[in-house]
């Protein structure tokens, strides 16, 4: 059905004001008082501008909440980075006082089995368990090499070097425990001092270094508990230099030695992990 001439004139000339009107409803009184009073043309202009500023306000206002939550995460990936670290050195002085332990019950006779007892002329002296800078100074200074013979003043000797370990005063320890092997270098401590060389080689990555220092063990303290844990870490750092086959030989050779033991269980995951990554 066709309407009429004038008709169709009046509702095509309503229709764009009433669709201005419905977006005006968004805008100031005084906006609503600028569109009344402007031509049909002069109002879909000011529409179009209105909404291009509301929507860089719009825009504005995201970036500036993104920007937000980027400093947000930020701050939490470094209380995770502190934590982590934390978290790291407290498993390092766990292993360390752990391995102490260990070490100090193999040296520990068994229940009834009769052993040579020297005579002690002085007794045991052990460092304490905080070291200050001047009691790294003097412990240091006082390790220089000396005849063996007093197993009280060896002990206390190792437990200087040891402390300063747990302390992480990696330089200090490393000269201590090379001094230490000067004056006692087949005492009952010289392996694990040789061991303790290698771990803070191993801690430091000084990886050939570490390397020197487990060979070491293994050529002159062939039959010492230490052995499992320098061929453990002698795997593990040929894995970190991508030495894949140096790493597989010397970790199957430690499975075949100890089995049974924790460190060949250790070597059997490292040896999975390896297969499973391609090596």
């Amino acid at each position: 059905m066709k309407l009429p001439i004038g008709l169709s004139i009046l509702l095509l000339a309503s229709t764009p004001a009433m669709a201005a009107d419905e977006p005006s409803k968004r805008f100031s009184p005084v906006a609503k008082q600028q569109l009344q009073g402007s031509t049909l043309e002069q109002r879909i202009t000011l529409l179009e501008r209105r909404l291009e500023n509301q929507g860089l306000a719009d825009i504005v206002l995201t970036l500036q909440r993104l920007q937000q939550e980027v400093q947000q995460l930020r701050g939490e990936v470094e209380l995770q980075n502190h934590t982590m670290d934390a978290l790291k050195k407290q498993q390092r002085d766990l292993y360390i006082d752990l391995d102490g332990r260990i070490s100090r019950l193999q040296k520990t006779p068994a229940a009834g089995v009769p052993v040579a007892v020297k005579p002690v002329e002085a007794p045991v002296v052990v460092a304490p368990a905080t070291v200050t800078t001047t009691e790294v100074k003097e412990a240091v200074g006082t390790l220089t090499p000396q005849v063996a013979g007093d197993p009280a003043l060896e002990e206390s000797r190792y437990q200087t070097a040891f402390n300063l370990l747990k302390q992480a005063h990696y330089a200090e320890a490393t000269t201590a425990f090379n001094q230490f092997l000067l004056s006692y270098p087949s005492g009952d401590y010289a392996d694990n001092a040789q061991y303790w060389l290698g771990e803070v080689s191993y801690v430091t990555r000084d990886f050939a270094q570490a390397l020197a220092h487990f060979d070491q063990l293994l050529q002159n303290y062939p039959d010492s508990p230490k052995v499992r844990g320098a061929l453990l870490k002698s795997g593990y750092i040929h894995y970190e230099q991508k030495a894949w086959q140096s790493a597989r030989t010397v970790l199957e050779q430690l499975i075949s030695r100890y089995p049974g033991s924790s460190e060949a269980r250790l070597a059997e995951t490292r040896l999975q992990r390896m297969s499973k990554e391609g090596y």
